[in-house]
């Protein structure tokens, strides 16, 4: 399935880029986000989703799927980017030529400039769910930003930065806010915070987040 980029961006108003910090750049409502679920459902049929293990053996109470050259994954081995599914053994699912344009595009908008991803890490986000505190620096070259793109419910994202330590910057996202941060702010910690009713107003539905990377 073949979406036009127009589509994504035909229904978006008043988008209005927002520093959170340095190098930080917050796009609120950039993305129509119906194209992107028809998608992101088609790369689960040859990816499913999947709870994968932490190396010290915990359970990820978001379930993970991936589509482009590289996909990350996570297991007793360590964190790492992997060509091919290490459940079906085949390459991840192409990555829709829409994401790659939406990649770009948000890039371009938050000032760091051409953006070609080679992989898309799919998070999905259920109540209850959560992402701990890290940070991306399993890619070879730390030069290429991070575009992350919020579909569904809303949810907490907190950036501190250079260190872990202190309370952050908490924000709340929406659908089709975009998030993308580079250069001195590349290695940044930041987290999602538990999905809560009393936050997204209900128990049902899912998050997704397209978090688009260069990997390799």
């Amino acid at each position: 399935m073949v979406i036009d980029q127009t589509d994504l961006f035909a229904e978006v108003q008043d988008t209005a880029a927002q520093e959170l910090a340095p190098a930080v750049v917050l796009l609120r409502r950039f993305v129509s986000t119906s194209p992107l679920i028809d998608l992101i459902e088609q790369v689960a049929v040859s990816a499913p989703f999947r709870h994968m293990r932490t190396p010290g053996g915990g359970r990820m109470s978001v379930a993970i799927t991936n589509c482009g050259e590289m996909g990350w994954v996570s297991d007793a081995r360590g964190y790492r980017y992997a060509a091919m599914d290490p459940e079906s053994s085949q390459i991840w699912p192409p990555m829709p030529q829409s994401f790659a344009a939406l990649a770009l595009q948000a890039a371009q908008v938050a000032g760091f400039g051409s953006f070609q991803p080679d992989c898309c890490l799919i998070n999905r986000y259920v109540v209850g769910a959560q992402m701990g505190t890290h940070r991306d620096h399993d890619e070879k070259d730390m030069s290429h930003p991070i575009v992350s793109v919020s579909i569904g419910l809303p949810a907490v994202f907190v950036w501190y930065g250079a260190t872990r330590a202190g309370p952050g910057v908490p924000m709340l996202l929406q659908d089709g806010d975009v998030i993308v941060f580079g250069r001195e702010a590349r290695k940044g910690f930041h987290a999602v915070r538990r999905l809560s009713p009393r936050v997204v107003g209900t128990t049902q539905g899912v998050r997704y987040n397209l978090t688009f990377r260069r990997a390799g």
